[in-house]
């Protein structure tokens, strides 16, 4: 892991198309922008976790549900 010390107003490049810029810092809390690509997809952690898990159940729910098809299809 890369730690950095940033200042408000001051910018981390990743690639040649992504870009944060700390907002502003309070206590324990940091704000950040973030300047990407339409097609990249950001998200916080908690939230990425989420829907990868509720990914994993549909994923579950259809294979069930498509065992049902398989099922009829040898009768």
């Amino acid at each position: 892991m890369l730690v950095l010390s940033r200042k408000n107003g001051e910018v981390i490049k990743i690639g040649e198309d992504i870009e944060i810029t700390v907002i502003a810092s309070k206590g324990d809390q940091v704000k950040i922008g973030i300047s990407a690509p339409k097609d990249v997809e950001i998200f916080r952690k908690e939230v990425y976790e989420q829907i990868i898990q509720e990914n994993r159940k549909a994923s579950v729910d259809i294979s069930a549900f498509l065992n049902l098809f398989k099922k009829n299809e040898k009768k």
